[in-house]
């Protein structure tokens, strides 16, 4: 029986970040971590970082080998220095899979290898997998792929369907447009990104047709099945077909390999690990952070996380789930699409005294000096306390503008602040103005 003061399973932001302070601490630590290609977690090898160098690759005119031969060359650099680093902290990385035999003790598997491990406290730290709807054919039929797969393409397929009209959908639309194919984007969902506020919604709708990606609503997938090495897409209305095809329905918590089993840990009713407030499992000294406890899937909701779990060890434990700030997010198309608190319609139905604003890229001279007039900023206020309740951007740099009303909202700043905040020129962040002049 190995034992440690923490076993980490999962090379992940939370877990990783983690390991490396309790370690920096004197703390015997280790971390399982079952694919070497998994090195510093789903962002750096499969999610956010590769899928942002594809984009950006693409949109210097890149060939398609070029693209993702420049993924490649970011995802193994930052592999390996996410390796080296956790290493260079004093931490015992070991390759295998671990499952619980009971509450304290795990099982390391690496091929006919098997340990026993122990420690006072355990991280899980697990992640998220693709979510595979029971589409007959689906997992079945050649070509078809899930957000991992579709990335290890070594053709470009000329055609390509997309099923699921979400963030992981939309972005990979984008990017295989870009690079060349022929798009058809297939949601079963009867509105076009539900979540955001209608007006930018459309926006982002026609400015995606126009770039020549097909957008379908409503379609219902009965069967995938290959028909002349195409991908056949049999749905209630007609029958599509690809040279490739990606689902994008989703990712849920990877608890499967865990065996939970064998434990008193508990899970909620959609499959995530139930957690309490300091993000500790129903077995005291068991922790789960980032996507496998049911929480949003972001990778800076998973470095909070890990913020919750330390200051619940070694702090004070006041920094909870219950009094975690805003979280903004962005949706990677053309322009990028980014989002904070509330929308129109949710201040709407709880009732609260409002100001809405919106205003076009179109009019602000920055973005005539991009030549990128696309776009538009909309934000809510409440005007009994002054508080911004949301704010949607939807332009050129849009992830950057909206960290700038997250701290505003963070710190409770009035939206009258921002009519004479002084930003330079010319920026598209100066129209933060003219926008919270409501």
């Amino acid at each position: 029986m190995l034992r440690y003061d923490m076993v980490v399973i999962g090379f992940g932001k939370a877990g990783k970040t983690l390991a490396a302070k309790f370690a920096g601490q004197g703390k015997k630590v280790a971390l399982i971590e079952r694919s070497q290609s998994m090195y510093g977690g789903t962002c750096i090898n499969i999610g956010c970082i590769p899928t942002k160098t594809l984009l950006v690759a693409s949109e210097n005119n890149l060939s398609f080998d070029q693209v993702f031969a420049q993924k490649e060359t970011v995802v193994q650099r930052l592999n390996q220095k996410n390796y080296a680093m956790i290493q260079g902290k004093g931490v015992d990385i070991i390759d295998a899979e671990a499952h619980f035999i009971s509450n304290k003790v795990l099982e390391m598997v690496a091929g006919d290898d098997r340990r026993e491990i122990s420690a006072e406290t355990i991280i899980i730290n697990t992640g998220a997998i693709s979510n595979v709807l029971p589409i007959p054919g689906l997992t079945t039929s050649a070509h078809v792929y899930d957000s991992t797969g579709i990335q290890q393409l070594s053709e470009l397929p000329e055609t390509l369907g997309v099923l699921g009209g979400g963030n992981i959908g939309l972005e990979f639309a984008g990017l295989y447009n870009t690079l060349g194919s022929k798009v058809t984007v297939l949601d079963a969902l009867d509105v076009f990104l539900p979540r955001v506020e209608p007006s930018i919604a459309h926006l982002a709708h026609q400015y995606l047709t126009e770039d020549g990606i097909t957008l379908l609503q409503n379609v219902r997938t009965i069967e995938i099945k290959n028909e002349n090495n195409k991908v056949a897409v049999v749905t209630e209305q007609e029958t599509y077909y690809f040279d490739a095809l990606l689902y994008a329905t989703g990712r849920k918590p990877n608890v499967a390999p865990l065996q939970l089993e064998n434990t008193d840990i508990q899970l909620s009713e959609r499959g995530a690990i139930q957690v309490d407030k300091h993000c500790e499992t129903s077995v005291s000294g068991v922790f789960a952070v980032g996507d496998v406890n049911g929480g949003p899937q972001f990778t800076y909701v998973s470095l909070d996380d890990s913020r919750i779990v330390y200051d619940y060890l070694m702090g004070t434990g006041d920094y909870t789930l219950e009094n975690r700030k805003h979280i903004p997010n962005t949706l990677f198309i053309t322009p990028p699409l980014s989002q904070i608190g509330m929308t129109e319609a949710q201040a709407k139905e709880a009732k609260l005294p409002y100001s809405v604003k919106e205003l076009p890229v179109a009019s602000m001279p920055r973005g005539h000096v991009n030549n990128q007039l696309r776009g538009a900023f909309k934000v809510l206020v409440n005007t009994e306390t002054k508080e911004i309740l949301g704010a949607t951007i939807f332009a050129d740099g849009s992830q950057e503008i909206i960290n700038i009303i997250t701290v505003a909202m963070d710190n409770k700043i009035p939206y009258t602040y921002f009519k004479e905040q002084l930003f330079t020129h010319p920026t598209l962040a100066e129209n933060l103005n003219d926008v919270f002049d409501l």
